[in-house]
């Protein structure tokens, strides 16, 4: 019987990662080797990208194993998913508000849906279906406009009762009690939640096993184009050559800037200018306990949004705060205004203890909606501006960019999303999606 080994150890597949393989490990003693390699930075590369999360590691991915383009190079100033993709919360869906946005996301959804085949890593993919609640007659008219919109493009949802509500979420408080009641709430059955580090780990595995190197520890500290015009060479009209990094300078015609938090900065080192503003977004974790929470339930009007572990944590999520900076600490204040909004749905886990929370930088664009494909460099392309819908998108966006990169061509999924959008008003506004109040 042939065992599976690692990528590390001679794998040119992610389907040689077997449980036989590491039964025979267990029994022979023998060390796991890593998941990925670690390499020499080339001096050139077919392609740069910059971002080790989820939309990085996608598009890396995607690009060798769609395309046969391998020579590539995926670089991170800190360690794989350290950024964004390892400070969400985990839920994904499909219910959006405008039909380019749910075909965008629906396709993302059933991407995560095939993972475990497709990488042959369990990514804990959860499907226990979406609530997202209406408290006035204003957020339930949304309500019905977003499940007549899912409707058209064959996405499951409904506007469904405080009766209906109930029997779902049993803990939730339907009653006309509270100061704000729950009057209905679009249900999203495919919805759910899933392991965000496994999928980060999925794509770079498989990423590795094409061909693909993976530099961690690798800070990208300016692109380098020519022909542009200004002294420098960036701008409307330049190319891109290459990039400059603290390990030295690599030569690549194409650099696909996929970070979250630092995509301004790294496009103005490009000399293209984005309109994001950067805004910090608070997460928090409870104690585990008895499962009894079994959907993701979301408040706009509460700015809040709840799901349950596997473990029994409640994950907790809140709006973006006020002030736009890069700080990722957490404050007493978010803690405070969470605790009392949560109460307010759910008054029975007043006894339950916080254990900790964090914070991840999310880029916020005038409408909403994400920034993708190219920009007047040539050879420079982006995939940034999530806001706080980034992890949701990551397998799509890993598959549209790669073939914008392989192609030279805008895929039509994400023609909506292009940078000139902004100058000729054809905005994609998703803020009546939102999870929470932004």
């Amino acid at each position: 019987m042939a065992l599976g080994r690692l990528a590390g150890s001679g794998s040119t597949s992610p389907a040689k990662y077997s449980a036989a393989g590491l039964l025979w490990r267990g029994i022979k003693n023998e060390s796991w080797p890593k998941v990925w390699r670690t390499q020499d930075l080339k001096k050139s590369y077919d392609a740069v990208i910059i971002g080790g999360g989820v939309h990085g590691l996608a598009t890396a991915y995607y690009l060798a194993k769609n395309h046969g383009i391998t020579n590539v190079a995926v670089l991170d100033k800190s360690y794989l998913g350290s950024g964004g993709s390892g400070r969400n919360t985990a839920i994904v869906r499909s219910n959006y508000l405008t039909p380019a946005g749910v075909a965008f996301y629906d396709r993302s959804l059933t991407l995560y849906n095939e993972m475990t085949s497709e990488l042959n890593i369990n990514v804990m993919l959860s499907v226990r279906g979406h609530l997202t609640l209406a408290h006035n007659d204003s957020s339930l008219r949304t309500m019905h406009w977003r499940a007549e919109v899912n409707k058209l493009q064959n996405i499951d949802s409904e506007v469904i009762g405080p009766d209906d509500i109930k029997k779902l979420a049993p803990s939730l408080d339907t009653s006309t009690h509270p100061r704000y009641p729950i009057l209905g709430a679009l249900y999203h059955p495919p919805g759910g939640i899933i392991r965000h580090d496994a999928v980060v780990w999925g794509y770079a595995r498989a990423a590795d096993a094409l061909g693909v190197e993976l530099h961690q520890k690798t800070e990208v500290l300016d692109i380098i184009c020519q022909g542009g015009p200004h002294p420098d060479g960036k701008g409307p009209g330049a190319k891109v050559t290459g990039v400059r990094t603290n390990r030295g300078d690599i030569s690549a015609p194409l650099v696909i800037n996929c970070t979250a938090g630092w995509a301004s900065l790294i496009a103005n080192m490009a000399g293209v200018a984005l309109p994001i503003t950067t805004h910090p977004l608070q997460a928090a974790v409870t104690e585990p306990v008895k499962v009894f929470l079994p959907t993701v339930v979301v408040s706009g009007t509460l700015h809040v949004y709840v799901s349950q572990t596997d473990r029994g944590e409640l994950v907790f999520g809140a709006a973006v705060d006020s002030v736009a900076s890069y700080s990722v600490r957490g404050s007493l204040e978010f803690t405070e205004e969470l605790a009392g909004h949560v109460l307010e749905l759910m008054p029975g886990v007043s006894r339950m203890r916080l254990l900790r929370q964090w914070a991840g930088l999310c880029d916020m664009t005038p409408d909403y909606s994400p920034v993708m494909g190219f920009t007047p460099v040539e050879g420079f392309l982006c995939d940034v501006g999530w806001g706080t819908y980034g992890f949701k998108a990551g397998p799509v966006s890993g598959e549209q960019m790669a073939e914008a990169a392989a192609t030279g061509r805008t895929p039509a999924l994400i023609a909506p999303f292009g940078l000139d959008r902004f100058e000729t008003g054809e905005l994609v506004g998703e803020k009546g999606a939102a999870a929470v109040g932004h």
